[in-house]
């Protein structure tokens, strides 16, 4: 799943080939994916890309209203609004479509932006694709992004000059005895971080996935620089990465998520893994649980 790093990195890279070109379609491919019906799709067409932003783990693109030119802003504006769940992606295609055979739907393509020919290359845009055979891939078309409930709902983007120690450590307080690595990962908490960010945090700050949300001053600080030095180094290192370049990125950036069985590049230890019923989570048992493994949650609580 894309995480704000990666999202950060996708603003940039389709901001950079989307922005002033015209939209021929929007084909939706994967019905189940569109989850609004007004405006229809189809009222992007003939539009002009004039932003790509990001709300937490959302991808924006704006549309102006038709003879809008390149500046964004104004009442008839649309947005295309993205969330690329466990396992969609977005590919850039350098030129038309090939149509191919076979049972819409059935494949890996889920919705299809084809640009005009006045741009370079013509008839280029935008394959969405989810893998696999759990579909939660969503996407919007909007009058304004604040009309997608995830997105009405996101926490503070904790990368902002605003997002303060002090605001951080009043979310710790408010969550009270809630384990920390769900806290990070709650999106109406902090927006943003999800599955493996959380991990590479907790590793960076010493702390276990499990260790309660309210915790001291120097703990609460230890774990906002983590937050910090994390996501901005991650950001670091996808800068100027093309889409197609991400996912590899991503992974040899991370120190114990996905790497179960694998050395900790900080000391040694394997990397350990507790599996839930829909996800996992690696850790490094001497740099955050003082060296005791944590059990699957579905056993224990805590293998003494």
């Amino acid at each position: 799943m894309p995480e704000l790093p990666e999202v950060y990195a996708l603003v940039a890279d389709l901001g950079a080939r989307l922005v002033g070109r015209t939209l021929d379609r929007f084909d939706v491919v994967s019905f189940a994916a569109l989850k609004t019906f007004d405006p229809p799709a189809s009222a992007l067409a003939g539009r002009m890309i004039v932003a790509v932003d990001r709300h937490g783990k959302f991808l924006d693109l704006t549309f102006a209203a038709p003879g809008a030119g390149v500046a964004a802003g104004g009442d008839d504006e649309l947005h295309l609004v993205m969330h690329l769940a466990r396992a969609g992606w977005i590919r850039w295609r350098e030129g038309p479509p090939v149509i191919k055979a076979g049972r819409p739907g059935s494949g890996p393509l889920a919705a299809r932006l084809v640009l005009d020919e006045s741009g370079d290359p013509p008839g280029s845009g935008l394959d969405i694709t989810e893998a696999g055979t759990k579909k939660s891939l969503a996407i919007y078309v909007v009058r304004d992004p604040n009309e997608v409930p995830g997105i009405a709902r996101l926490g503070p983007n904790p990368l902002d000059p605003g997002f303060t120690l002090e605001q951080f450590a009043g979310i710790l307080n408010g969550a009270g005895r809630a384990q920390i690595k769900g806290v990070l990962r709650n999106q109406a908490v902090i927006a943003g971080i999800g599955n493996a960010y959380s991990d590479e945090i907790l590793h960076t700050a010493h702390m276990s996935p499990f260790k309660p949300a309210a915790m001291t001053d120097d703990e609460v600080g230890r774990l906002f620089e983590a937050m910090q030095s994390t996501l901005r180094g991650a950001i670091e290192r996808s800068d100027g990465l093309a889409a197609s370049e991400l996912k590899r990125e991503k992974k040899l950036g991370l120190q114990v998520h996905g790497r179960t069985g694998e050395f900790c590049p900080v000391c040694g230890d394997i990397v350990r893994q507790v599996t839930y019923a829909d996800s996992s989570l690696q850790y490094c048992p001497t740099c955050q649980t003082g060296g005791k493994p944590l059990a699957d949650r579905v056993l224990s609580r805590l293998l003494k």
